[in-house]
């Protein structure tokens, strides 16, 4: 099952990033895909926001992950698998050096932009795969299934 959100202000985008903060459990799996400009580092940060995290929640677009506390005192592990980009074998590979799995697997929550080809790598069965389309100046679209779409009814 997918939802289709619109998400037509930031405020939006926030409240959309803290309903799925509700859903979220140790060891969840959430891939952000969408071009360029589409919003998903604003939705990780969002989303970020939302399971509470305090102080500075910076892009990990250069860094390729960024390791947060939760108020629950979970681990959030915000990726951008961007710069991996290559052929299958090699992204793979890179994937696995970062040890995105076996954190989820120690229940750490994954946050990954650009992960939509790495789902098996980081351990498949995502609580949410969220798809971004900017759709006007500040609007965009969210086309979201996974294990947890429900509670977007």
């Amino acid at each position: 099952m997918s939802v289709v959100r619109e998400l037509a202000t930031r405020r939006d985008s926030r409240r959309f990033a803290e309903t799925m903060a509700r859903a979220l459990a140790p060891g969840d799996l959430v891939s952000l895909s969408g071009e360029l400009g589409a919003g998903k580092t604003f939705l990780g940060r969002a989303l970020a926001r939302a399971l509470g995290v305090s102080g500075a929640v910076t892009s990990p677009t250069f860094t390729l992950v960024r390791e947060y506390t939760t108020a629950r005192g979970d681990c959030l592990l915000h990726a951008d698998l961007y710069r991996l980009r290559g052929d299958a074998d090699t992204f793979a590979v890179e994937v696995a050096r970062l040890g995105l799995r076996d954190r989820r697997a120690d229940g750490a929550i994954v946050v990954v932009e650009w992960g939509e080809d790495a789902l098996h790598a980081l351990g498949g069965d995502p609580a949410f795969r969220v798809r971004l389309a900017v759709v006007g100046p500040h609007a965009r679209a969210a086309v979201v299934d996974g294990a947890r779409v429900a509670v977007f009814g």
